[in-house]
């Protein structure tokens, strides 16, 4: 079990998760586009961290 990789992909589905609810708020324009300028840096941040843990976690077998 690799933690960084788990930790990655856990960043990356909340980097989603906030990007997709920022895109929703302004196209509903729901909430201020101060809140949703917050969740959209948020997300590519989380998204974009996640990413590079990802890519950066190689895989060794430990026998």
């Amino acid at each position: 079990m690799n933690l960084k990789r788990i930790f990655g992909t856990i960043l990356t589905i909340l980097g989603v998760v906030g990007l997709v609810y920022a895109a929703y708020g302004f196209v509903q324009n729901e909430g201020s586009w101060r809140e949703l300028l917050v969740y959209g840096l948020l997300g590519i941040i989380f998204f974009s961290t996640g990413v590079g843990l990802i890519k950066t976690t190689s895989d060794v077998a430990k026998l």
